[in-house]
């Protein structure tokens, strides 16, 4: 394990490993992209999606079933049809991983703008609000830490999984894995491992910073009752 651990290191530590067409920062960005894509497209289904349910306040059993049912599909299973479908390449990955990070999105939105104190919602509505004015200025305020919290997940889940798109061409640090293992060059293998574990952690540290920057003061430091009345008060 010792001389395989000082592959590893070796690797890294050579200038050349990081530069080139297959070179650690060119597959880190070919990674980053992929999981930036597929975030997106998963958020701009799931977002709106929870919202409208969350704030009706109706189909909770739909969200479930959708949240459990894109859960049960196996992803490296979905990679394959996509591919067989579309072709090699980045776009099949990128379908299947946005599919992965449905759930965690959905949920989390959905239960966000679900938890919202009744207080809340009554000020607003008190104040004259229309349906789309509390959703925006009152609930999604409030939901936002849940909200925020379903898209780290879901950024770190698929940053981790897009390490799948070394099967089907598409590239990534996944690549630097796969070509290790086919060669038994085990140290590389072990590097690219490293780096995807590096990469999760910085991004779960920077999301988790970005969301705290973005969540209302009074929402971090108040109490779900005690915010809910403030905030909508504040509206």
């Amino acid at each position: 394990m010792s001389g395989v651990l000082g592959d590893a290191v070796r690797y890294l530590n050579d200038p050349l490993s990081w530069t080139g067409p297959s070179g650690i920062l060119d597959l880190l960005g070919d990674h980053l992209w992929m999981t930036f894509v597929a975030v997106l497209l998963a958020a701009v289904v799931s977002l709106p999606l929870g919202l409208w349910l969350g704030h009706t306040g109706r189909h909770g059993s739909l969200v479930v079933a959708v949240a459990n049912l894109t859960r049960a599909i196996p992803t490296l299973a979905l990679l394959f049809v996509f591919t067989a479908g579309l072709g090699l390449g980045q776009l099949p990955t990128i379908l299947a991983v946005a599919i992965f990070a449905v759930p965690p999105i959905l949920s989390n939105t959905y239960t966000g703008v679900q938890v919202v104190s009744p207080a809340a919602r009554e000020a607003g509505a008190g104040m004259g609000m229309s349906p789309l004015r509390l959703l925006t200025a009152v609930e999604l305020p409030l939901a936002m830490p849940l909200i925020g919290a379903g898209l780290r997940t879901a950024a770190v889940q698929v940053v981790a999984t897009v390490s799948l798109a070394s099967l089907v061409g598409g590239g990534g640090l996944g690549l630097i894995i796969a070509n290790g293992i086919a060669t038994q060059r085990f140290g590389n293998a072990l590097a690219g491992a490293l780096l995807v574990v590096v990469l999760c952690l910085g991004l779960e540290w920077g999301l988790a910073l970005l969301q705290r920057t973005l969540t209302p003061r009074p929402v971090r430091v108040a109490g779900p009752s005690v915010r809910g009345t403030r905030q909508a008060t504040d509206a």
